[in-house]
């Protein structure tokens, strides 16, 4: 069966390729009643409509914006805070009139997400800093805007304030009388003291309370997938000698691994142990005991994020940088040391 083009319709209706073309691209050019002749022709042949390449090429522009992942869409999609961030940013640009392309690391020399899928902008999330998925970008002269990044020359980045919430979650146990503290946080591809902006901020965070008031943080990693690896990791460190009486963790996820671990090994979370976690993910609620965690405005940060984006696109002066506040937010989940009571 040959292909139907604008060609076809044309011949069917009585018209030129050109105003066949108007009636899907540029509907104010005709009548109401030429437009629906020309519709009924092409659905009664067949048409499916203009060829995304070509119309893009056309347009100049292909109506998608990429977000680009360190982790594969299934992994990513685990995590609530990942997923929340994607809704808000997927929401934002439709209220735009853009699609929202989810690219994951390169698997092979061949295919380059960042390099070979067509888009207008791209959203920086979670990447290694120097990969060659950002490199391509640079090249294509995209327009870019980061998130959960350190600063990436003048692309505007969007993050929340990691040091001061960290700050305050290290400072609720200090306050509280723990002198023993462990710190359970990310280990990255590139080695085990992790260099992205969330992690080495949080450490930041936690050390600006903890090192006042002389207290020497016992810290161990765990790399944020399998979230198994995270519970091995949190029992092998209330097993060891000179057990912490507290532990602050890199994310809700960590936290809840450090609380299983305490049940297995028969703690009582808070009266043996305090567990303080970042994010205030819906798990943080929901956890026995709710979770003493660090809150961040997830949605915020994503509707923010595509605002800076399209105004980069649309060549608008340079948006700033943002640093969105975040909040302790104190449950059951710590308590003062049995030692202080």
């Amino acid at each position: 069966m040959a292909k139907v083009t604008l060609q076809s319709i044309a011949d069917r209706v009585g018209v030129s390729r050109m105003t066949v073309s108007n009636a899907f691209s540029r509907p104010d050019q005709l009548s109401a009643e030429l437009r629906e002749r020309i519709l009924a022709a092409a659905d009664e042949l067949g048409y499916v409509g203009p060829d995304p390449a070509a119309r893009a090429l056309a347009r100049g522009r292909t109506g998608s914006v990429g977000l680009m992942l360190n982790d594969r869409i299934s992994e990513a999609f685990e995590d609530p805070i990942a997923a929340e961030f994607f809704a808000s940013v997927a929401d934002r640009l439709a209220d735009s009139g853009f699609a929202l392309t989810l690219l994951t690391p390169r698997t092979s020399a061949d295919f380059v997400p960042s390099r070979d899928v067509a888009m207008d902008g791209a959203l920086v999330y979670i990447c290694e800093p120097d990969s060659v998925d950002l490199a391509w970008l640079d090249r294509r002269g995209l327009p870019q805007v980061s998130i959960d990044q350190n600063k990436r020359g003048s692309v505007t980045s969007v993050n929340v304030d990691d040091r001061g919430g960290a700050r305050a979650a290290a400072q609720h146990l200090v306050d509280l009388g723990h002198t023993s503290i462990g710190i359970l946080t990310l280990e990255s591809i590139a080695g085990p003291l992790s260099q992205s902006y969330p992690a080495t901020q949080r450490m930041l965070g936690w050390r600006d309370a903890l090192d006042p008031a002389g207290i020497g943080p016992r810290i161990v990693t765990a790399p944020y997938r399998p979230a198994a690896t995270a519970y091995d990791v949190a029992v092998g460190l209330l097993e060891a000698p000179g057990r912490p009486t507290a532990v602050l963790c890199f994310s809700d996820a960590f936290a809840f691994g450090v609380i299983r671990a305490a049940e297995k090994l028969g703690l009582d979370v808070p009266g043996d142990l305090s567990v303080v976690g970042f994010d205030d993910s819906p798990v943080a609620e929901v956890t026995r005991p709710p979770l003493t965690t660090v809150r961040q405005d997830v949605a915020r940060k994503g509707e923010l994020a595509v605002a800076a984006l399209l105004a980069t696109m649309r060549g608008q002066e340079q948006p700033e940088d943002v640093r969105l506040p975040t909040e302790l937010v104190v449950r059951a989940s710590t308590a003062a040391p049995r030692a202080a009571t």
